[in-house]
């Protein structure tokens, strides 16, 4: 008799272990993903300061302001990893557009308002980097817990689902990895 009820004692604590450890990971991979919404959400907010004082010299340079400006609105929507990575690769090419029309006015780069903007984009570029390699590295933890024995019999029943990576398409990572090639 007392062995049984030292074997549902058992059994629940480590129902109770389970669950807490997953919890404990789940929390920690939502915590990730809002430091990522937070540093896209800078960077988007630094996007219409450089469009207009890239603007202020290159007037004509329309198609590369609307190409900015939808690439920060797609970054803004994004709800999972998986839309944010589709829309963290178009906002890089169209950064990198931006980047490319400031290097044919001289007038630009030598602007002291571009140079401070450049440099909080470079700082914030750096930020997303860190804020998605701990995103990345809480989803493993996560999706790792789940799948190994014996939290995987329990997890499911607990409701607890992996989590995607936020990846960039493997071309866009060099480039993310550089924001700023261009010299001024």
């Amino acid at each position: 008799m007392i062995w049984i009820i030292v074997a549902i004692v058992a059994v629940v604590l480590l129902l109770v272990f389970i669950y807490n450890s997953l919890v404990r990971a789940k929390v920690r991979v939502d915590e990730a993903w809002s430091d990522i919404t937070v540093q896209l959400k800078r960077r988007a907010d630094l996007i219409p300061n450089l469009v207009d004082t890239v603007k202020g010299y290159a007037k004509h340079e329309k198609e590369v302001f609307k190409e900015v400006t939808d690439a920060r609105a797609k970054t803004l929507s994004a709800q999972t990893p998986g839309e944010a990575a589709k829309a963290e690769n178009s906002f890089q090419q169209a950064l990198k557009s931006i980047f490319a029309v400031a290097e044919a006015y001289p007038d630009l780069k030598a602007s002291e308002n571009f140079k401070e903007l450049q440099a909080e984009l470079v700082d914030t570029e750096d930020k997303i980097q860190a804020s998605r390699r701990f995103y990345n590295g809480s989803a493993r933890d996560l999706n790792t817990k789940i799948k190994v024995f014996p939290t995987n019999i329990f997890a499911g029943m607990m409701g607890f689902k992996e989590r995607e990576f936020f990846e960039v398409e493997e071309g866009e990572a060099e480039a993310i990895a550089k924001p700023t090639d261009v010299k001024f």
